[in-house]
């Protein structure tokens, strides 16, 4: 983790975090962390979601309703579920200091950025980290959550370049990448690759609810492939209906996807040229890369069916000086499975084989 900054070289003064969640929680805890402000208070209709900010110590003073304190902030940034998030704009809105940088991180960005125009928030940028957790609320919240994310920016035709510089400076500084893009190209990007799937997931769960022989064949695969569903239902619910046009035209295109498979049926080139299109795809596209950060090179261990297995393999790696920057489970079998480590390079790689390997391993690197 980067060294927190020394108070010359912090970047803000006082900063404001209007909902203490996960996300928000979180993105306290990198300011906290990193040294990127002096001082970070709480906002949140929830004063019980307050206390418990306070007492983690993921900001430093709390507060339950808006007012002229606001004022001395130079950072908002309005960490709500997108079903709050404009209510939240306009109760904030008359408070703000005309100076202050002002961004938000709901998942969907034309509503929002519209809004903050139209409130007269000249500093404003849109933004949406590409991070999450099944597990929600501050309790769960932590500055790692968001390192090498994806966040995307969102500004318009009218936010100032300064703000846009600002916010990108402070993306980078919490250890996540920044993507700048329209508003409407977010929601339509993230409407394919974050809401379809959650509806797809709710489709494929909903077969299952409705036929228990079903879920005595739902494996392991299965529930990798449904996991969004098992999301806050409200939340995701809000989710994908701010999202609806965008997320129209996306299963329109799923659609089509389905009703072309459904053909190859009949035509097993066919369907094999598809198949081996989608491993190609999934293949290069591991977890953390989230579709937009550089490519992590990647070494896959077998694992034996016995207890504390990837302890092992951390461990012994972390005694070496070996940065993981991606771990994920690629399989589970009665006898053993695989897991996918994401390192930082081609040396990395090798280094961490010739490690394992001696340590009884089995390897084999992932290009």
């Amino acid at each position: 983790m980067t060294a927190p900054k020394s108070l010359q070289d912090t970047l803000f003064d006082t900063a404001v975090i209007a909902g203490v969640g996960l996300i928000g929680g979180s993105l306290a805890l990198g300011l906290r962390q990193r040294g990127l402000a002096r001082k970070i208070i709480g906002y949140d209709a929830s004063f019980d979601a307050l206390q418990e900010a306070e007492a983690l110590g993921v900001v430093h003073e709390i507060k339950t309703k808006p007012g002229e304190w606001l004022r001395d902030a130079d950072l908002v940034v309005l960490a709500v579920p997108v079903r709050v998030l404009i209510p939240l704009a306009r109760e904030l809105a008359p408070f703000l200091n005309p100076s202050a940088l002002v961004t938000d991180v709901g998942s969907v960005k034309s509503s929002i950025a519209s809004e903050m125009e139209g409130l007269g928030v000249r500093n404003f940028v849109a933004g949406h980290p590409m991070a999450g957790s099944e597990r929600g609320g501050v309790s769960h919240a932590r500055a790692a959550l968001l390192e090498n994310a994806v966040w995307v920016l969102a500004p318009t035709d009218q936010t100032p370049l300064t703000a846009l510089s600002r916010v990108r400076t402070l993306v980078e500084e919490l250890g996540a990448a920044p993507v700048v893009m329209p508003p409407d190209a977010h929601d339509s990007l993230v409407a394919t690759v974050s809401h379809l799937p959650y509806l797809a997931s709710l489709a494929l769960t909903h077969m299952v609810a409705r036929d228990e022989r079903l879920s005595l064949l739902a494996a392991g695969g299965f529930r990798d492939l449904t996991r969004v569903a098992s999301g806050d239902p409200r939340m995701s619910r809000d989710m994908v209906v701010e999202n609806k046009a965008a997320l129209r035209d996306a299963l329109s295109r799923f659609r089509r996807q389905l009703e072309r498979l459904e053909a190859d049926l009949d035509d097993p080139e066919e369907l094999l040229a598809a198949a081996q299109e989608g491993k190609r795809t999934r293949d290069s596209l591991p977890v953390v890369k989230r579709s937009l950060l550089p490519q992590k090179h990647d070494l896959v261990v077998a694992m034996p069916d016995q207890p504390n297995q990837i302890g092992l393999v951390t461990q012994a790696l972390g005694a070496q000086h070996v940065n993981i920057k991606d771990i994920e489970v690629l399989a589970i079998r009665e006898d053993g499975g695989a897991l996918r480590l994401g390192l930082e390079s081609e040396e990395a790689v090798t280094q961490a084989a010739d490690i394992l390997t001696r340590e009884g391993f089995e390897v084999r690197s992932r290009r």
